[in-house]
């Protein structure tokens, strides 16, 4: 079994969303990678077939300029979110695609094609195709299974991988996490665990600063998101509800113009307890807004759900626990993701296969083991913690009116944020022991997410989405 890190769980990306957005550009880049033995200058022409939910919700979800700009040599992590709308543009206007910037080739909307088909081995499937001016054609098949993860049909991946019997706690199950953690002595904590695995592949310095690179995208996703006013792109015409939220709820006489200021008022502030699940809301959907948006987000574990985790850690931050440091933020993403892993392990974090309890149940489940753990509760209650957030989450449907990653997904991450919170009150008020332990929910959310009907995975063929009319969209 390959080893599933923190820096899996938690990527960089550009929104919409992980599956849909970050996979297929991957995949782009990954058949750029495939086809850089072969004389890229004879290329006449490249086309793109989506299958499944891929076509079905793409582009809602912006999958076909992702696998544009992916093709076109632009990374997730490092492309200027604010220059997406004027190079598609430009491509758009001139049909012309660079691969990977250096070679021109005609490009037309008929050469992306959206097949209502799905293929065999996964809801999410796309394949490029190469032409060459010597008749030559190379293809790819790629499956995007969520959280940006992607497979590509044929190609035994595991040798490239590091395996799970290369660090010196392997972890497969929730048991695992608990039988280490009683390796490492008392008062270890689950973070501790996992420290130890990414230091057997990387330095400390290198943990810390990726961890670091985490948080300040998921910081500025906050800020950016209660800074914009103005639609969501798509059709929809939902309004941006971060910055009247924001507005409302700040003080007259502090400053939140620039980023630093904005933090440091958000955690000078002293609120009355009904204002807390407002501010938590409010940071919740700023960073699903922004995703909403296409800018740059943290899948955690999915870009669907990537509100839920920084909502609940800046509720700690600012809200909790004023004093808490770089060590805190650290822990917290730590147990956060391990919890994560243990979920893409054994059943799934994409929507196409298990609904929305993939996504927003995942993430609030992530989120309430890492509070937990800062609260200063055992490895059992964190655990306990994301059992309790999982089994309320079980069910839930993926139903995204036109596709698009606003309605209901936004506000769900409202209410993940806030689930999570709860469940870890509810787990610190209780004892080690539990009735339901955290591999029980796994596996029951897997159960429920193979009986659940395909209208409910990310289609838009069931649930708001066809309830809800749409005729702009």
């Amino acid at each position: 079994m390959e080893y599933i890190g923190v820096f899996d769980m938690l990527k960089i990306g550009v929104g919409p969303s992980s599956s849909h957005t970050l996979g297929p550009w991957r995949a782009a880049q990954a058949f750029l990678n495939k086809i850089n033995n072969q004389d890229i200058s004879l290329i006449e022409k490249i086309r793109i077939d989506l299958y499944g939910s891929l076509s079905l919700t793409g582009k809602g979800h912006a999958t076909d300029l992702a696998i544009i700009l992916g093709l076109a040599g632009y990374d997730p992590v490092t492309i200027p979110t604010n220059q997406i709308d004027e190079i598609i543009g430009r491509i758009k206007n001139s049909k012309i695609l660079e691969i990977n910037g250096n070679h021109a080739i005609p490009f037309f909307s008929e050469d992306l094609i959206f097949h209502k088909d799905f293929l065999p081995e996964h809801p999410n499937g796309m394949r490029i195709t190469a032409f060459y001016s010597n008749g030559l054609a190379v293809s790819g098949t790629y499956y995007s299974i969520g959280g940006g993860f992607i497979l590509e049909e044929g190609v035994d991946a595991s040798s490239a991988q590091t395996h799970i019997s290369e660090v010196p706690y392997p972890i497969a199950f929730a048991e695992d996490i608990l039988r280490h953690c009683d390796t490492l002595g008392i008062n270890s904590k689950i973070s501790d665990v996992v420290l130890a695995n990414e230091a057997s592949l990387q330095s400390l310095e290198e943990i810390s600063q990726k961890l670091d690179a985490i948080w300040q995208v998921m910081e500025d996703s906050i800020f950016n998101g209660c800074h914009s006013e103005g639609f969501l792109p798509g059709g929809l015409m939902v309004r941006r509800r971060a910055f009247d939220m924001f507005s409302k709820l700040k003080s007259p006489v502090l400053n939140y113009s620039e980023k630093d200021d904005f933090l440091s008022a958000i955690r000078s502030t002293r609120m009355h307890y009904r204002e807390i699940f407002s501010w938590v809301s409010t940071y919740a959907i700023a960073v699903n807004e922004v995703n909403a948006g296409l800018g740059r987000v943290v899948t955690a574990p999915t870009n669907g759900s990537a509100g839920v985790i920084p909502a609940v850690l800046f509720f700690y931050q600012s809200i909790e626990n004023h004093k808490s440091t770089k060590e805190h933020i650290h822990r917290f993403l730590m147990t956060s993701a391990v919890v994560g892993s243990v979920f893409k392990r054994n059943a799934t974090i994409s929507a196409a296969m298990g609904g929305c309890q993939a996504e927003i149940g995942v993430s609030s489940a992530m989120a309430a083991a890492g509070l937990t753990e800062l609260r200063g509760g055992s490895p059992k209650q964190c655990l306990n913690a994301a059992e309790i957030a999982m089994e309320h989450h079980l069910g839930m449907t993926c139903d995204p009116i036109a596709g698009l990653v606003q309605i209901p997904c936004i506000e769900r991450n409202s209410m993940g944020a806030i689930k999570a919170i709860n469940a870890s009150e509810l787990a610190l008020a209780a004892s080690d022991f539990t009735r339901v332990s955290l591999d029980d929910v796994v596996q029951t959310m897997w159960k429920t997410a193979q009986d659940m009907n395909s209208n409910y995975k990310e289609t838009s063929e069931g649930g708001l989405a066809v309830s809800v009319k749409c005729t702009d969209c």
